[in-house]
């Protein structure tokens, strides 16, 4: 029987079975020989050991699109990561590390940022061109009143979309009003993976209409991107990308050489201040991990 990892808690997989519903499964002990680990998004192969109880093994892993590092899920078509527009004001710093990671895992990103009614037009503006200018679609919702969230929806259909942002802006409420809560009508769902519960702590796979999904994933507060080598992290800032080969030195840091491209770009407007910013306190953290 084949289905797909829709939650995965200490050692337990929670496999979805269209038409048959939620199997709670152990994974075999060969995928820790292999250095195997089942994730959330993964098309596996159970044996049922309890038809009655829902009971089975994970015995397969089927071969995957892609496996991400940060979050931890599998077969991702995209990701969608939400800030709000103030009340939290958005941390630009942390929405930049979530950037790279995915940059860096070639995964495409929508910004959503919700609480739209909460921010100044000025605000507002400065977030969009900030962001359209480094290449990233930028949206702006209201998970309250609904507004925005049929955009969001189109943007899904048809795709796996990672959805992740820190705590208090939303996110869950903007989730919960794109479900299709008749998808998974067993009843198993909140008996057997605790649906209903405010706060995220494990990444779950979500269907919202059709063959479209998205991987709701913990809030955070900081994130560190040890993977990346401190000489490639421009490449992970989309709009410095053009700009590269202008710059004199081969090699170049873009921060203390002179006739730099990338800081030129800056000057004339072409890269946002804040991104140029965050890229310099980025370079900073991966230098100093290297010498530990």
């Amino acid at each position: 029987m084949t289905g797909r990892i829709v939650k995965g808690i200490s050692g337990f997989y929670y496999v979805f079975v269209a038409g048959s519903g939620i199997y709670e499964c152990k994974a075999k002990g060969a995928f820790r020989k292999q250095g195997l680990k089942p994730l959330v998004g993964d098309q596996v192969e159970i044996d049922v050991l309890d038809e009655a109880e829902h009971l089975g093994n994970v015995v397969r892993i089927l071969p995957r699109k892609n496996a991400l590092i940060r979050p931890a899920v599998a077969n991702v078509d995209q990701a969608l990561v939400i800030f709000a527009t103030d009340s939290p004001k958005p941390n630009l710093n942390l929405l930049d590390r979530f950037l790279v990671m995915m940059a860096y895992q070639d995964v495409p990103v929508q910004i959503c940022f919700n609480k739209e009614d909460l921010g100044s037009r000025a605000d507002k503006q400065v977030l969009k061109e900030t962001y359209e200018l480094a290449g990233y679609p930028v949206h702006f919702t209201q998970a309250i009143t609904g507004e925005g969230r049929e955009e969001i929806r189109t943007l899904l259909q048809g795709k796996t979309t990672t959805v992740a942002g820190p705590s208090g802006v939303g996110k869950s409420s903007l989730i919960n009003g794109l479900q299709d809560h008749t998808l998974m009508e067993t009843g198993a769902i909140s008996q057997k993976i605790g649906r209903g519960k405010h706060t995220t702590r494990h990444s779950e796979l979500i269907p919202i209409g059709g063959d479209s999904f998205i991987m709701d994933t913990p809030g955070f507060s900081s994130m560190y991107v040890p993977e990346i080598e401190a000489g490639g992290l421009w490449e992970c800032f989309p709009e410095f990308v053009p700009h590269e080969p202008e710059c004199r030195f081969q090699g170049c840091a873009h921060i203390g050489e002179p006739d730099c491209g990338i800081k030129e770009a800056v000057a004339r407007r072409q890269i946002a201040q804040s991104r140029y910013d965050n890229y310099k306190l980025l370079y900073e953290e991966l230098v100093q991990a290297r010498k530990y």
